[in-house]
């Protein structure tokens, strides 16, 4: 177990009531490993019914930049921020919109938007009538934009800050794939 706090993003996956397939949404959470989070998960997904998480990763380097947690009262702002998109996109004669989600880190949505133009998924699921998207706003689709600190549950946003410094590593971390049950939530 980690003893630092730590950024993690997750794929959490359910089946709501009344739902007839299985429902997706990204969480956000700080904590020192990621059963830390259940009790955040299931404060974000209410209503979600049994949860699991169907992928997730600690968020501590994203293209070329290192990602740490800080106590509030400590940070040092800078210009950047960490930025989450979830692209959308489509392929010919298929029902189904498919979805790339990628976190960049950038001084304002607009330069996070030019990055998010560069990736293959925007340049392969983008065809006539259809083209891949973030939003009017910034002529691409991109179903959901959000700077992350920003969608961090309360609690933790008054208690931390994501410090974002350059880093001379590439290498992003890693992403852990596959079905985990989290079970019932029996509360705090």
């Amino acid at each position: 177990m980690n003893s630092k706090p730590t950024l993690y993003m997750v794929v959490l996956g359910a089946t709501p009531p009344g739902r007839l397939t299985e429902q997706h949404d990204i969480f956000f959470g700080i904590g020192t490993d990621i059963k830390a989070l259940k009790p955040d998960m299931y404060a974000f997904w209410h209503n979600g019914g049994q949860l699991h998480i169907d992928s997730w990763r600690q968020v501590t380097k994203v293209g070329g930049y290192n990602i740490n947690i800080v106590p509030k009262e400590s940070f040092t702002p800078t210009d950047e921020k960490l930025f989450f998109l979830n692209l959308g996109g489509y392929k010919p004669a298929d029902l189904e919109e498919y979805h790339y989600k990628m976190l960049v880190v950038a001084k304002t949505m607009a330069k996070a938007v030019k990055a998010a133009k560069q990736t293959a998924f925007y340049k392969h699921y983008n065809f006539k009538g259809a083209e891949s998207h973030i939003d009017e706003k910034y002529a691409l689709d991109v179903d959901d934009m959000h700077n992350v600190e920003d969608i961090l549950p309360l609690h933790l946003k008054e208690q931390y800050r994501i410090a974002i410094t350059p880093s001379d590593s590439l290498i992003e971390d890693e992403l852990h794939a596959g079905y985990v049950k989290l079970g019932p939530f029996t509360g705090l």
